[in-house]
């Protein structure tokens, strides 16, 4: 071969070489997530994206530069409906073999943007969140001695975050959602109860932000809903987690050097231990003793719930378990943490993803809510008119007998005390509901 020849496929080779340098990465799909608050813009990437980012004005722009990375997926397919962006779209990258997506945006928003890591069911992504600031939202109770009692149920994961895959392919985040819906629906069927979702739809909430929603709601009581997941297929059962001691003392401790955060636990007691020489031991004891009723609160449903749950499915666990997780660190709202079987069991997944299953699912966790609540109902609230009355079981008697006298159906006697059948036992207390 002549020198020239030699010299036209080393060239060839070199510009394959640096076009393959300038094109390292790949676009391969891009998906939208959007919310109330925000929108996220995930784009799925071959390898770790290497970008950078700017805004522009008038119009409102978002631009993302990808470095040495080609489009493989068509952004006028991909489904928009956001109400933060208008269109999103390619343009002239500023370097070649790179390449830039623009974001039309119909107003201000504050975006974020960073790489996230493989991940089943995921591998590299560029994950891009256009926060909108939702104004506060302010209820007054004023002295009304009437109010609901408030319950914030939160639908496990979401959007970007599948949560456990089950064996049949079914996503956590759309089981958890589809129990949530439920458990508002029953609730808010019920006198003198409100339940309110945490996320309403396919997105995903930060961890913190999700106690913040509650706490704004003026939520009694936050119940979040979780299936768990295992390397193995044999576990299997619902199991009810509350906030560990020592992850409540560290939090009562961050909100302590957290000035600002004091009226947001305290309420008007704070305006009073303000500028105080001791605020800070003052805030220490008072939040102490919020934290010490959440606690005992939150142990005390959980324990009602898995009395419930037992009527429905195996039990994991079955006394309430305490751990350090995040959803559940709120010291001034009691919580729990419901896991309402095993993803990774093929019974359960297959269970799980029956509607039929996670209506009763639901039930027993609405059925055990309201147990607590009419029986120890929050001060100020409609249930404290309604609060159960007792009555002791003498020979003879029997719940047609119990029901003519306090005017009271039987279904109502046996719903209050989570009676399974007509039987009674002398000295047997029960709960008697109101008609």
């Amino acid at each position: 071969m002549s020198g020239r020849g030699w010299l036209t496929i080393i060239g060839l080779l070199t510009l394959n070489f640096i076009s393959s340098a300038w094109a390292a990465n790949a676009i391969k799909s891009v998906r939208m997530w959007p919310s109330p608050e925000r929108t996220r813009v995930v784009f799925d990437m071959k390898e770790t994206p290497k970008f950078s980012y700017f805004s522009l004005k008038n119009p409102e722009r978002f631009v993302v530069d990808f470095k040495s990375t080609v489009d493989k997926t068509a952004l006028e397919k991909l489904k928009n409906s956001s109400d933060l962006i208008k269109r999103v779209r390619y343009s002239k990258p500023k370097y070649k073999g790179s390449t830039r997506v623009v974001f039309d945006l119909k107003e201000v928003v504050q975006p974020i943007v960073f790489a996230l890591a493989p991940t089943a069911p995921y591998g590299d992504r560029l994950v891009v969140d256009f926060m909108k600031e939702a104004p506060e939202e302010v209820i007054t109770r004023g002295m009304d001695t009437e109010r609901n009692v408030i319950i914030a149920i939160d639908a496990g994961h979401g959007g970007e975050d599948p949560g456990s895959i089950g064996h049949n392919g079914v996503y956590e985040k759309r089981v958890t959602l589809s129990v949530a819906k439920r458990l508002t629906a029953l609730l808010n069927q019920q006198k003198g109860f409100e339940a309110f979702m945490v996320r309403t739809g396919d997105y995903y909430v930060n961890l913190n932000r999700r106690t913040d929603i509650a706490r704004k709601r003026k939520a009694d009581l936050f119940v979040s809903i979780h299936a768990d997941a295992f390397t193995s297929p044999q576990p299997r059962g619902a199991a009810v987690w509350v906030l560990s001691l020592r992850r409540a003392n560290s939090e009562i401790g961050k909100w302590i050097e957290q000035r600002e955060k004091h009226s947001e636990l305290l309420g008007g007691a704070a305006e009073v231990i303000k500028d105080t020489q001791n605020e800070k031991y003052l805030a220490r004891t008072l939040l102490d003793m919020s934290m010490d009723h959440s606690i005992t609160t939150s142990y005390e449903v959980a324990d009602e719930v898995l009395k419930s749950l037992k009527g429905v499915t195996r039990l994991h666990n079955r006394k309430p378990q305490a751990a350090s997780l995040a959803v559940l660190k709120s010291p001034d709202i009691p919580s729990i943490l419901v896991e309402i079987g095993f993803m990774s069991n093929p019974r359960e997944a297959k269970n799980l993803a029956s509607r039929k299953y996670q209506y009763r699912l639901a039930g027993a966790i609405n059925q055990s809510i309201q147990r607590y609540f009419i029986k120890s109902p929050p001060a100020g609230t409609l249930l404290t008119k309604l609060k159960l009355r007792q009555h002791k079981v003498r020979s003879g008697e029997s719940l047609s007998k119990l029901a003519q006298r306090y005017n009271v159906s039987v279904g109502k006697i046996k719903h209050a005390n989570n009676l399974k059948s007509d039987l009674l036992y002398i000295g047997q207390v029960l709960d008697i509901p109101h008609s």
